[in-house]
């Protein structure tokens, strides 16, 4: 069985990851901070757990040198985009520089990389965006990714870039902002949601399962959204149904309401259809709520 290396593997998107690919891969997995907790399934999986910081590039080298992974996924980053606004030294090194270094490993062992980026290197103003479409980020976050897609793909010619889009799913040990929400939902207490802001969500296992569908399929960047256009707002009250609750438990608002560190693009919608039209169909996010939340 060949061996894949996915980078991040105890975050939200590297979980799912490490679930689907055991079935056709030897997994090997990176963390960091956030190693997988004691009692969660993952913990007890046949997973190669490999502690690194990537931005320590002799641990970086050494870790290739003792995997000799057949193709890598590289997932790992600062993924808040306040935080990367709130520090931009440790943020490049992370989502840049190691990116960067990763690819080129890849290029020297002539193995297939693929990079999760994000639907935030575009602005938000002329929706929905193409795998062509100029780039725009507003945060550092976004100029973050755009730097790392530009290096990483100058570096390895067997390079694919899979911008993702809003994530939600149920992962024990990870960052998700959709526990948050359950949880003061089922509390009684209203939620604030906004109704300008448009994504193309999509839940983590179809987000994980395209691109591992994709990922000996295509080179350069794909979009990997989902299927349906939709508010923040339009999202909660799929929530709220699936949790059969009112939707007098929203609270509808806009972005300027919440202060935050790093500026928000309007709608940064995506447009999928070369995804779709090599086999990725993610399921409706109304379907993937009530699958996700079994009824609850």
């Amino acid at each position: 069985m060949q061996k894949l290396l996915i980078t991040g593997a105890s975050g939200f998107l590297g979980w799912y990851l490490c679930q689907i690919a055991q079935a056709e891969w030897e997994v090997y997995g990176t963390y960091h901070r956030h190693s997988v907790k004691p009692g969660v399934p993952l913990a007890a999986s046949p997973i190669h757990w490999m502690p690194i910081d990537l931005t320590d590039l002799d641990a970086l080298k050494a870790l290739f040198a003792t995997v000799r992974p057949n193709a890598v996924i590289h997932a790992a980053a600062m993924s808040r985009p306040n935080d990367c606004q709130d520090d931009p030294v440790r943020s490049y090194q992370v989502n840049v520089v190691a990116s960067c270094n990763i690819a080129d490993l890849c290029e020297a062992a002539k193995i297939p990389c693929v990079f999760t980026s994000s639907e935030l290197v575009f602005d938000g103003t002329n929706a929905p965006y193409r795998e062509g479409d100029p780039v725009s980020p507003i945060n550092l976050y976004g100029e973050q990714k755009v730097a790392a897609e530009l290096g990483m793909l100058d570096r390895c010619s067997q390079m694919l870039v899979c911008r993702m889009p809003l994530m939600f799913g149920n992962v024990p040990h990870a960052d998700s902002f959709l526990q948050p929400f359950i949880q003061r939902l089922q509390s009684g207490e209203r939620l604030k949601v906004f109704v300008d802001e448009f994504r193309t969500p999509v839940s983590g296992e179809d987000a994980a399962r395209g691109i591992l569908q994709l990922m000996d399929k295509v080179r350069g960047r794909i979009h990997l959204g989902g299927k349906e256009r939709m508010s923040r707002y339009k999202f909660g009250q799929h929530l709220v149904a699936a949790l059969h609750l009112p939707e007098t438990m929203l609270q509808p608002c806009r972005q300027a309401d919440v202060p935050m560190s790093a500026p928000r693009a309007a709608d940064v919608s995506l447009d999928s259809s070369l995804a779709f039209s090599l086999g990725y169909s993610p399921a409706l996010v109304k379907d993937a709520l009530v699958q996700l939340l079994g009824g609850s």
